[in-house]
């Protein structure tokens, strides 16, 4: 039955959003050609040129929106996720709408198209977004479900079951849970009844009113997933299955696609992708800005380096960084020629090797500023995990697990760790994961908060040394 409120659904979308994109046309129609100003036309354009373009458009926009996925079932995408599918959409549209009219009927003006085109997104995008935000509301009232029922009552059911409870939103009810033995029944899985076993499968979807069922067993009973998938191809329910492989994953865990066959990652590559060109664009903009607005405050600390002591004014250290490749950390160099006479060591509190200018940079981190070159080179990131020295790494990776995925991404001159106060001599385990949390939950705006953060207050922390 939901599919076939799924298609109706499917249908009124698409008519919804037939209706936007004609309304955006026509809005930019008007807009740039309403206008007393012409330039660069002198007369409106040929009804029938403005008709064919429109019509396009009305077969492109509802193609490029199911392209990205937008007219598949959208309970687990949030209305941001939903606007930024609208965004890339429209980018699709937009481009397949100036190559049709260029080589169909010459060139459309240009300056209606563009209008066109951001009238289109913020309506498409603003309607969709509403009418998420509504149906969320919906469901956490009880309107709109999908009643769902687990197989399995070990540790990866209790993981769905409180998952589907943090985000009612979605619109997942559970009705019971089935195990594989007798003695199970009657028992409950994070506040979910275990109501029969596997035996009762077909029972219980019909009288429980089913409409997915989510097979959530351990590897050990993975045998039972035959029998278990020969009763449920004689309904008409959506079944997933929530693979127990996922308990090993480490970073980006999740099913992907090879060569069309469905493979489960267990572990995978940081920013990557768009992703990574954001990240690259945003190191280049921001550094070079700190660049030149510092740039007097460098040349002051380098001159002052220089005349306090003996030695260059730059200290160039190996570090590693991005897959695990070494590159050269630039710093003001704030201790003696011989610091490191007796082999590396980490740098401490009071540490007696440092200069008393030294002392004074390192306590407000104006030591790192010269970092800002290894940004632009690419070596490092604004925001990232700390890189650390070879010989130190080969210490931590034998004691502190999945250390060696910092290098994921590239280090950065400052860090989710950094901001929490997480510095000099604190826990390097509980850095591990302070950096992990930051490779998984990646963002643009966690990087702008980070920065902003970090120039705020991360000059002054007590922990810098």
């Amino acid at each position: 039955m939901f599919k076939r409120h799924h298609q109706l659904f499917t249908a009124l979308r698409v008519a919804l959003d037939l209706a936007i994109v004609a309304v955006a046309f026509a809005g930019a129609y008007s807009i740039r050609f309403g206008s007393p100003v012409k330039f660069p036309y002198n007369e409106l354009p040929p009804r029938e040129e403005t008709l064919f373009v429109g019509a396009v458009a009305l077969l492109l926009w509802p193609l490029s929106l199911r392209a990205v996925g937008l007219y598949r079932p959208q309970r687990q995408k949030s209305p941001f996720d939903e606007v930024f599918a609208v965004f890339k959409a429209t980018l699709l549209a937009s481009l397949l709408l100036v190559a049709a009219t260029y080589f169909l009927r010459g060139r459309y003006s240009r300056g209606a198209l563009l209008i066109f085109e951001g009238l289109a997104f913020v309506g498409v995008g603003l309607v969709r977004a509403l009418f998420k935000e509504a149906l969320q509301i919906l469901r956490r009232r009880g309107y709109n479900l999908r009643y769902i029922l687990v197989l399995g009552t070990g540790r990866l059911a209790r993981h769905v079951l409180e998952a589907v409870d943090q985000h009612r939103e979605l619109g997942y009810r559970p009705v019971g849970c089935l195990s594989v033995s007798r003695k199970r029944v009657g028992r409950s899985v994070a506040g979910v009844q275990v109501i029969g076993t596997l035996r009762d499968l077909g029972e219980v979807i019909v009288a429980r009113g089913v409409d997915q069922v989510l097979v959530a067993l351990p590897g050990k009973l993975a045998h039972h997933v035959p029998a278990v998938m020969e009763v449920l191809a004689d309904t008409t329910v959506d079944v997933k299955l929530v693979p127990d492989a996922l308990q090993y994953a480490t970073l980006f865990g999740g099913l992907e696609e090879f060569g069309g066959l469905p493979v489960v990652s267990l572990q995978s590559s940081g920013v990557l992708g768009f992703n990574a060109i954001l990240k690259r664009a945003f190191d280049l903009v921001f550094s070079l800005l700190f660049v030149l607005l510092l740039s007097p405050v460098l040349l002051l600390i380098a001159l002052a380096v220089k005349l306090s002591s003996r030695g260059p004014a730059l200290f160039a250290q190996e570090r590693v960084g991005l897959d695990g490749r070494a590159f050269r950390m630039l710093k003001f160099r704030t201790m003696r020629t011989d610091a490191e006479a007796a082999g590396p060591q980490f740098a401490q509190s009071a540490d007696p090797r440092a200069t008393p200018l030294g002392a004074l940079l390192r306590r407000l981190s104006l030591d790192e500023l010269p970092q800002l070159l290894n940004v632009l080179r690419g070596d490092m990131s604004l925001v990232g995990p700390r890189p650390e020295r070879p010989v130190f790494i080969a210490r931590f990776r034998r004691r502190i697990p999945r250390y060696q995925l910092r290098h994921m991404v590239k280090a950065g001159m400052t860090g989710w760790a950094q901001i929490h106060g997480l510095r000099g001599n604190t826990s390097i385990a509980k850095r591990v994961e302070y950096d992990l949390y930051y490779i998984e939950h990646w963002s643009l705006l966690l990087d702008f908060k980070i920065l902003a953060r970090t120039v705020a207050f991360g000059f002054l922390s007590r922990n810098a040394y």
